[in-house]
């Protein structure tokens, strides 16, 4: 499964409520962002251990990647994203967010090679979710008016008057 969509519509919260309903299936789940991921691959690298930190990965049935594409990766981040995913495929399962509409993963990952690579593999038997809407989390303050609507119109006042 793939879910996209802007920042706070609920892309965490849905691929937690996946990985809740496989735990109560009594399957093993593992949850991190994509950061974290390739931060932990990377140390595998440096301590000599990308094989088995590679082999943690692939043990759990469902994996979830949060947050794909909120920060780029490097070119060695990349390739180790890839290496995991390639390794998972139709191997287990995977749960990926990202803000970013699969025409601009070629951006996160710094090739469009790797990202197409990926996406075929990704896409080949997944779910797209494709979330729209406002953010929960500023729907609140602009209720309570701390917040305008995105294209109102501000007013600063300063001592000669209104801009």
């Amino acid at each position: 499964v793939i879910i996209l969509g802007p920042p706070g519509v609920g892309k965490t919260h849905l691929a937690i409520a996946i990985g809740v309903a496989a735990c109560q299936q009594r399957e093993f789940v593992y949850f991190a962002t994509a950061e974290e991921l390739v931060t932990s691959l990377r140390e595998g690298i440096a301590r000599n251990r990308l094989k088995e930190r590679l082999r943690y990965y692939l043990r759990p049935k469902l994996l979830i990647i949060d947050e794909l594409g909120y920060l780029p990766m490097d070119r060695t981040g990349a390739n180790l994203f890839f290496q995991l995913i390639a390794k998972r495929y139709e191997r287990g399962a995977v749960v990926v967010t990202s803000n970013r509409s699969y025409g601009e993963w070629g951006d996160i990952f710094g090739d469009n090679v790797i990202a197409a690579a990926l996406l075929a593999r990704l896409l080949h038997h997944s779910t797209t979710i494709n979330i729209k809407g406002e953010s929960y989390r500023l729907r609140e303050k602009r209720k309570s008016g701390l917040l305008k609507r995105p294209g109102a119109e501000v007013k600063i006042r300063s001592q000669g008057g209104e801009k």
